[in-house]
């Protein structure tokens, strides 16, 4: 009797050679790696150099407080009129090399046309640098 198979023969490979594969890889990410260019991982930074301009000088600030009845503080200093309000302000307009900040705060219970009468003296003089402070003590 002839057996149907010989054991000395080797089983055929149903798997695919993966090593060309692998090598054609190898290749691809070797030329990627050679034609990607140098990154360079510095900050461009320019320093100050001897010629800097001085810091800006901090502006003069001008606290006007309206009182309940209508009066005028500058600065901590009770005014005696409107009229001695309007000569400080058209000094601080003329203020060199700038005018100061006018910082407003009413009391809460000043009347309006205290406020607006120091508000429009501000304007007519030429100041520009105005403020309204302390307005959250009229929020409820």
């Amino acid at each position: 009797m002839i057996p149907l198979h010989d054991d000395s023969e080797a089983e055929v490979m149903v798997d695919i050679n993966t090593t060309p594969l692998v090598d054609v890889l190898l290749v691809l990410l070797v030329m990627l790696i050679i034609t990607i260019p140098i990154q360079l991982h510095s900050v461009n930074i320019e320093m100050p150099g001897s010629n800097t301009p001085p810091p800006p000088v901090q502006p003069e600030i001008v606290r006007i407080d309206i009182t309940p009845g209508g009066g005028f503080v500058w600065n901590g200093e009770p005014l005696a009129s409107r009229a001695e309000l309007e000569e400080r302000l058209q000094k601080a307009a003329a203020a060199q090399p700038e005018q100061p900040e006018i910082h407003l705060r009413p009391n809460r219970l000043a009347k309006y046309d205290s406020v607006a009468a120091a508000l429009a003296s501000s304007q007519r003089l030429g100041l520009t640098k105005i403020g309204l402070v302390g307005s959250e003590q009229f929020a409820r």
